[in-house]
């Protein structure tokens, strides 16, 4: 959208503005300084999107929750939002094994074609996004700073990897520096964009366990990993396990508790992207299939071979992708096996 064409529906269409309802019953006066700057950074590069929330590319259960942010600043591919999720989050100064822990279960999960949702801090996050890169897995990584900035600095090269096989998404602007006040409010993106969230290791203080809590207010699971009871390492999480927390052992465990809001999540999905009958047809859609070879196939290809919006290509992917029947992979999708 070009600026002189904002400027017009503010002055004289205001309920045609991409905004939610709230902000469109203010009154309020744009800095168009700020929107062509966004505009700019838009244009830099073809992996930067900014999602609003009516866009079929802003995630079905965060726009659920009761606070969804107007805008996603999205770095990387922007289709990875559309996978279902399990935030996996626990302490900076985490254990070996609480670092182990995180990337066996992160690494199940991946195979179990489910993305990793997780705020890129040191420690359980870290780890958790790095299984997910190691084994071609989406990853999604929530910034309590803008997209633009590293933060921790040693991360640089995980950041790097999560833009290019999944994304890096903030509701701050893309040069906001750390603050401490963002990341707090970060974590209700981390929770509202997955299914459940997934404590691996925590102290009654750790800042995770505010992701757990905001989980529980926003109707997602909750799931923890026991550990030794004569270290403090793990004191949050058995809070969580006596509160009525799943206790985890393996990705199993998780993925027998998601049905009911894995089928809102593709219910919605079906919703939003207007669905019909062809959505209704047996698996696997032939045409899309035959569109996926087993080498990487770019979206575009896919979406022009198969002669489908791209709103029903991303639909159907995400269906074959849970059925085993493709991969999203770094530059598209590939097939893994024959119809």
């Amino acid at each position: 959208m070009e600026v002189e064409e904002l400027r017009h529906r503010v002055e004289h269409e205001p309920h045609a503005l991409p905004l939610p309802e709230q902000l469109l019953n203010r009154s309020f006066a744009p800095d168009f300084n700020r929107v062509e700057a966004a505009l700019n950074w838009l244009a830099k590069a073809d992996n930067h999107h900014i999602i609003c929330q009516t866009s079929p590319l802003y995630p079905s259960l965060l726009l659920d929750i009761t606070d969804p942010p107007p805008l996603l600043f999205v770095k990387g591919s922007p289709t990875v939002l559309l996978h279902p999720s399990i935030a996996v989050v626990g302490s900076r100064a985490a254990s070996q094994t609480g670092l182990s822990t995180a990337y066996q279960l992160a690494t199940e999960l991946s195979h179990a074609h489910i993305a990793v949702v997780s705020g890129m801090a040191a420690g359980i996050d870290g780890a958790a996004h790095q299984a997910a890169i190691d084994v071609k897995g989406p990853t999604v990584a929530v910034l309590g700073t803008g997209v633009d900035v590293v933060y921790p600095k040693r991360h640089r090269t995980l950041y790097q990897a999560i833009v290019q096989q999944g994304c890096v998404i903030s509701e701050f602007w893309p040069d906001m520096k750390p603050y401490a006040g963002n990341f707090p409010k970060r974590n209700r993106i981390i929770s509202g964009l997955s299914l459940g969230v997934l404590v691996v290791e925590a102290t009654r203080k750790s800042g995770s366990l505010i992701t757990a809590r905001l989980a529980l207010e926003q109707g997602r699971e909750v799931f923890a990993v026991p550990g030794n009871i004569l270290a403090g390492d793990h004191q949050g999480c058995h809070d969580l396990l006596r509160d009525g927390a799943k206790l985890v052992e393996c990705a199993a465990d998780i993925i027998e508790e998601l049905a009911p809001l894995s089928n809102f999540h593709l219910e919605e999905l079906h919703r939003r992207h207007h669905i019909g009958g062809e959505l209704a047809s047996d698996l696997p859609f032939t045409s899309l299939l035959a569109s996926v070879g087993y080498e990487a196939t770019p979206l575009d290809v896919v979406v022009e071979h198969s002669g489908k919006t791209i709103e029903l290509v991303l639909e159907q992917m995400l269906e074959l992708e849970l059925q085993g029947w493709v991969s999203a992979v770094p530059g598209g999708y590939i097939r893994l096996k024959r119809s």
